[in-house]
């Protein structure tokens, strides 16, 4: 049986992004995304429905994320789904929450100076104080291309 597990959304940051760093140095952000939908009933009556993800983002990649972005900021992510589990400390039960975990990224604005809370301490990714130009592709891993420009034209809704 073939399975795919790729999402893309876009939407803002509903808070700060939270870096930490393993033992090994290896960084982890969490991000919560608010996404829209806007549509209209039947009867011309136009409403919007808002779902809020989280998202987990690994290595340079979470990095770049708490160097650069803060609570309102509008991203465009790929990643894939992640079921978390575990057991609930006070009852007991078995516990589960659907994530995201990113692997690219791309800025939709081009704020400068967006330097988000969460730091991102050390950063190879050629940017240092200010944010990197809209349209810049930040990517984990070296199999991935480095940076793709990318137009508004090419974003598909």
């Amino acid at each position: 049986m073939a399975s795919y597990n790729k999402v893309l959304l876009m939407g803002n940051l509903t808070r700060d992004p939270e870096v930490r760093f393993l033992a090994n140095n290896n960084a982890i952000c969490k991000i919560g995304l608010a996404v829209n939908r806007r549509y209209t009933l039947a009867d011309g009556t136009k409403k919007e429905d808002v779902l809020f993800v989280d998202c987990d983002a690994f290595g340079k990649t979470a990095e770049a994320i708490g160097k650069f972005f803060s609570k309102g900021r509008p991203i465009f992510i790929e990643g894939h789904l992640r079921l978390d589990e575990w057991q609930d400390k006070q009852t007991n039960e078995k516990r589960q929450k659907m994530k995201v975990v990113i692997d690219t990224f791309n800025f939709i604005d081009s704020k400068s100076g967006g330097a988000g809370g969460g730091g991102g301490a050390g950063s190879d990714d050629g940017y240092q104080d200010s944010a990197p130009p809209a349209g810049r592709v930040v990517t984990r891993g070296p199999a991935q291309p480095q940076a793709q420009s990318m137009s508004e034209d090419d974003i598909p809704f």
